[in-house]
Parts: C-alpha cells; structure tokens; sequence
C-alpha cells in the first residue's frame, strides 16, 4: 500500500511541477519552432510528418515570463518540433511546414486574428537559418497569389502551454474537427498553394 502511495504522490508532484522554458531533447534528435496560427492546428499536422518525434504547444517570441492562455502578450501561439534528423533533414521539415500555413498574412491566421496568430520561424542556429532561407525562397514560387511574410528570426525562448492544449486534436477530436473547418484553414490552403 505504501509503494501505491508513494506513486500517486510522484504523480501528483509531476503533475502540479511548473511549466517552464521547454528545452531538452533526447541528444539524437533536434528541434525546430514554427507559428502558423492556432497551435492546435499546427501541432496535429505537424505530428503527422514522418520523422516528427513530438510536438509541443506553447508560446514564443515574447518577454514574458511563464506566460498563459490567458496572459501571453507579446507571444505568438508557437510549436516546437522534436525531429529524428535521421529520418527527415530541418529543411524537409521547413518544407513541409509551408503548405500547413497561409505565409501570405501578417494580421494572423484564418479565423484567430492577431498578433498571437501570426506566423513565423525560429532558428538555433546558422545551419537552420540557411536552410529556412533556401525553404522559405522555394515556397514562395509556389505561391498562388501574394507575398511571403513570414520572418524567420533567431530563437530566444518557447514556454510549453497548459496541459489542456497539449494533443488537442487527439483528445477532443469532434470540438477540435468542427473548430478548424468554421475557421476555414483547409479551404485557405486550397487558395494559397491551389490544391
């Protein structure tokens, strides 16, 4: 009985740990951050690339400390990508991020307007920046109309989001389902990339 208690309390601890910085990653894999509106969205199509490892919902590109669903100011709804550079390169990645997005708009994505929604990428370092530089070029002549504004910037921190967020997609398929065709981000894409 007191190894069951011991467990539920490592549990109950774990789960009330603070959120923080997300940076660690198993040695072999790496990691890229994207935007591209609503993290739900994002993080469910990104997971299904071959050679995603994880993905997380959280917040980026802002000062703020710790911040919130609720409190997130000067942050954009972010993922972070844990990949098996084995299985697919950071520029296969970053080509694949593009057709998930609408590059074109710089007030947000679909239905979320704002600057919470808008898009962007982070890069660690200057191989990254290279190749999101290379991607972003390419995507851009597939273009169906528009320009590219999408900033590839350099990473300074990503804040995982609350539990509730993570895997929504996965957890609350029917809300998540009807969420993103009200938004109207799969006829978008059709307009953007001509698919």
């Amino acid at each position: 009985m007191r190894h069951i208690l011991i467990a539920l309390a490592a549990v109950a601890i774990a789960a009330c740990a603070p959120r923080g910085n997300a940076e660690a990653a198993p040695s072999d894999n790496e990691t890229a951050y994207f935007a591209g509106g609503c993290f739900w969205c994002v993080e469910h199509d990104m997971a299904e690339i071959p050679g995603v490892v994880d993905v997380v919902s959280g917040y980026a590109g802002g000062d703020l400390k710790n911040p919130t669903y609720k409190n997130h100011e000067g942050h954009i709804e972010a993922v972070k990508v844990v990949f098996d550079p084995d299985q697919i390169s950071y520029r296969q990645l970053v080509d694949a991020f593009w057709p998930l997005i609408d590059p074109t708009d710089a007030g947000g994505q679909f239905c979320d307007r704002g600057h919470a929604y808008t898009t962007a990428i982070w890069v660690r370092n200057d191989r990254q920046l290279e190749a999101a530089k290379a991607s972003r070029a390419a995507a851009a002549k597939r273009l169906k109309h528009g320009r590219m504004v999408t900033p590839i910037v350099r990473y300074s921190s990503f804040w995982t989001a609350e539990r509730y967020h993570q895997d929504y997609a996965e957890k609350n398929p029917l809300r998540y389902n009807l969420y993103r065709q009200a938004c109207g981000r799969d006829r978008r894409l059709g307009q953007v990339w001509g698919r």
